[in-house]
């Protein structure tokens, strides 16, 4: 488990397998079985230590050469708050459609933290603990030993 190393999106974790496989099938029982309670332990930490609103948990990476790994993304309330000022992403609610949809959804809010937190070169301002922070508390929570 590590932060993405190109987040400024304090929490964003990425928990990878130690085998080199990219498909989650060729894995073994006992690697499976320590994926599960891993990515609910770090949602737990991240909602308890950093008041992650949700906590969205989903595997994107097909890229040869990794080991199949899962992203766990933190939306905090100030996260949703700054994906609704920003009117580029406005657009996005052309493609809904039907009654009962939800104002924003996980791949909205995903993408978002992608583009403003991942890709940008001067991310948006954050409130509350910097990443070091982040990785301290929930290195502790989780009680994982300094590296």
């Amino acid at each position: 488990m590590n932060h993405r190393i190109n987040s400024a999106l304090p929490g964003y974790l990425i928990i990878s397998s130690k085998t080199d496989t990219n498909d989650l099938s060729d894995l073994s029982e006992d690697a499976l079985a320590e994926f599960g309670p891993l990515l609910a332990k770090a949602q737990s930490a991240l909602k308890q230590e950093l008041n992650a609103q949700r906590v969205y948990i989903g595997r994107y990476g097909h890229t040869p050469g990794y080991p199949i790994h899962f992203h766990v993304i933190p939306i905090y309330d100030w996260v949703e708050e700054l994906f609704w000022k920003d009117a580029r992403y406005r657009l996005l609610e052309n493609f809904a459609e039907g009654p009962g949809e939800t104002a924003t959804d996980g791949a909205e809010l995903t993408l978002f933290v992608w583009r403003e937190f991942c890709e940008r070169t001067e991310p948006p301002p954050i409130r509350g603990p910097s990443v070091s922070e982040a990785i301290k508390l929930l290195r502790e929570a989780m009680r994982f030993p300094p590296l």
